[in-house]
């Protein structure tokens, strides 16, 4: 089980009243919902492995090389040397830190790999896992990584981590009318505002899924741009034409990494912590109370070695 950690903290911090505090009254909202994620999640699915996926770099330099927009209305300060500074909620940013201590003192596989998002280290585990796969996200990006005959599956939150969305070839194919890398296709041509993606002028979901499912893929497409005999409309051309410069970087963007170097660590599900005493003193600073004990208890009950 991979986790889009940041997806899921967001949507706790979210959801969760930000009057759950710690005893000196900061809010660990956050922190406490994504335990009690992690604990639904372990409970429901019982993973053999789990891995805890990070944003190292939230916003690849390689990316912005490539598509300057990238991301662009979501940074709060531009910084010389390291990833620019993301823009989140103020009582969210001091979270984050508690949430990595209280994922490694639990032992939980926390893995973000320099000048890559966690969405790259999920592409690379999901990519290269002997078994399959569930990749917890509210990021639909994701979906391109969906493969059944590698079992490799999205679940994407509706409510909590209580009710998730099992996603599918054969979902995305009746919501879409594509697989998993035609995702990444439908994706890059009708844009995505939310990631700075401007796609191509004119063409929407549906013209794009029509346009994939008439012609295979991206390079199917551009082919039939070329070919004087295809029946593509004369707008759809000339958009597509235009479009070349975007749509010859886009897939790099858009695509997720399957080539990250990841470090090597456990990544089995804990059935201990891996550091009690610095576990109490972080519950005890953060009060993190029944939400730690729960997940404490369902990894002794879990079935994993």
């Amino acid at each position: 089980m991979l986790l889009d950690t940041a997806s899921l903290y967001f949507r706790a911090y979210f959801g969760v009243p930000d009057s759950v505090k710690a005893p000196d009254g900061t809010p660990v909202n956050a922190v406490r919902g994504l335990l009690d994620f992690i604990d639904r999640l372990v409970r429901d699915h019982q993973p053999d492995d789990l891995v805890a996926c990070m944003d190292a770099d939230w916003r690849p330099q390689w990316r912005v090389e490539l598509i300057p927009s990238y991301k662009a209305h979501r940074v709060a300060e531009e910084v010389e040397v390291g990833p620019d500074v993301e823009e989140v909620p103020d009582t969210l940013s001091p979270q984050v830190p508690v949430i990595e201590a209280v994922l490694d003192a639990l032992g939980i596989a926390r893995v973000g790999v320099e000048g890559y998002e966690a969405d790259d280290v999920i592409g690379t585990y999901a990519t290269h896992a002997p078994g399959p796969v569930d990749i917890v996200t509210g990021d639909r990006d994701l979906y391109q990584l969906v493969d059944d005959k590698r079992g490799v599956r999205v679940l994407y939150p509706l409510k909590g981590v209580g009710t998730l969305q099992a996603t599918d070839e054969s979902w995305l194919r009746e919501k879409y009318g594509v697989d998993g890398p035609g995702y990444a296709d439908l994706a890059l041509l009708r844009g995505d505002p939310s990631d700075g993606l401007p796609g191509v002028a004119g063409i929407g979901e549906k013209t794009a899924a029509k346009l994939l499912a008439q012609y295979g893929d991206l390079a199917g497409i551009m082919a039939a741009v070329d070919d004087p005999a295809s029946v593509l409309t004369p707008a759809q051309r000339k958009r597509l034409d235009e479009a070349r410069p975007y749509l010859a970087v886009a897939p790099t963007v858009v695509r997720v990494a399957a080539d990250v170097p990841l470090p090597d660590v456990r990544l089995a599900l804990p059935r201990a912590p891996r550091d009690a005493a610095e576990l109490d003193i972080l519950a005890a600073r953060w009060g993190l109370g029944g939400s730690l004990q729960r997940l404490l208890s369902t990894l002794r009950e879990s079935p994993v070695e």
